[in-house]
């Protein structure tokens, strides 16, 4: 074979070859998840994130090969939701996953038509994000905490850990929309246990010294800690401030126990936000958001702190003792 025909059929074979090789390699797709949330990007609150990002790694959703994560981060900055909702909403993102109610108010705002998966939502149906959970419509779904219903619960465990209670003050930040709701049903059940409470607001974490003042001025003789996108920033400082003024503090979460605060009720959280990303891998491949229903969670945790009952002089009853599923000593 001369040397003009051994050219040719090198050519003619890589041309063959050629379209095969890229054919079997197609180019890997990189779905663009967008993250929304009033929290802080640090401690607890960020190891909730990452709870959902290693679901979505379970799921074999790798970042640098196939997913690729673009967030906003309010740092319990309220304000910032709308500005940072349209932000994320701009970039057009396949799906953007979002943890509280008022960030995903200001995405239903911001667009009609993005996929959102929304995590620790309060009321989602009272507060216009879903027509209902069983049929959400629209572009919206997920799981909520049902904080609010679960409000009225803490208040009834706390005044079975502390029978002398008679004045709770609910701690909380009156522009979360599910504020309203936490503290009308702190109010509804406050009746029925002969317990007055009272709402004291806070819109920063700087704000918290001067709301232990109006509490301690009201002679509140134990907090109910409302769930709101301070919590976390504010965990440390509210546990302080408790153990300063001796005041028996029920809240929503784990961490706030482990900084200090005596007990809390509710959902596992880390849970939720990795459930979430089941809703994320379902609308990728295809499913629409209408049509997968809003999920409650169904496992309640109550935890004590065993060390902060005995600095504040408290004897937890064996009743409530027994209820425990984790006692932090």
């Amino acid at each position: 074979m001369n040397n003009r025909r051994k050219l040719i059929v090198a050519i003619g074979a890589a041309a063959f070859v050629s379209p095969l090789s890229s054919f079997a390699q197609p180019a890997t797709k990189v779905w663009r998840i967008g993250i929304l949330t009033p929290f802080s990007n640090d401690g607890a609150d960020a190891g909730l994130f990452e709870s959902f990002r290693q679901g979505m790694r379970k799921l074999g959703y790798e970042p640098g090969r196939n997913i690729a994560y673009e967030e906003r981060w309010a740092e319990g900055k309220l304000e910032r939701m709308p500005g940072f909702a349209a932000e994320l909403a701009g970039l057009k993102p396949d799906v953007i996953f979002v943890a509280g109610t008022p960030g995903v108010l200001a995405l239903k705002k911001a667009t009609t038509t993005i996929p959102i998966v929304m995590t620790n939502v309060g009321d989602p149906v009272g507060n216009g994000l879903v027509a209902s959970l069983a049929r959400p419509g629209g572009n919206v779904t997920g799981n909520t905490s049902i904080v609010g219903e679960m409000t009225g619960k803490r208040l009834q465990l706390l005044k079975q850990a502390v029978p002398r209670l008679s004045r709770v003050a609910v701690l909380g930040h009156p522009g979360d929309p599910i504020f309203a709701v936490q503290l009308r049903h702190a109010q509804t059940v406050a009746r029925s246990l002969k317990i007055e409470v009272f709402p004291v607001e806070i819109r920063a974490v700087s704000e918290l010294d001067r709301a232990f003042e109006t509490i301690v001025k009201r002679r509140a003789d134990g907090i109910l800690r409302m769930g709101d996108p301070l919590i976390g920033p504010g965990r440390l400082r509210t546990s302080e401030l408790a153990l300063q003024h001796r005041l028996p503090t029920m809240v929503t979460r784990l961490d706030e126990v482990e900084a200090g605060l005596l007990m809390s009720y509710g959902p596992d959280r880390f849970e939720l936000f990795r459930q979430a990303a089941t809703y994320v891998d379902k609308i990728l491949k295809g499913t629409k958001p209408a049509d997968l229903p809003v999920e409650q969670p169904i496992k309640f945790e109550m935890v004590i702190n065993m060390k902060t009952a005995k600095a504040l002089g408290i004897k937890i009853p064996d009743v409530i003792m027994l209820r425990a599923d984790k006692v932090i000593e």
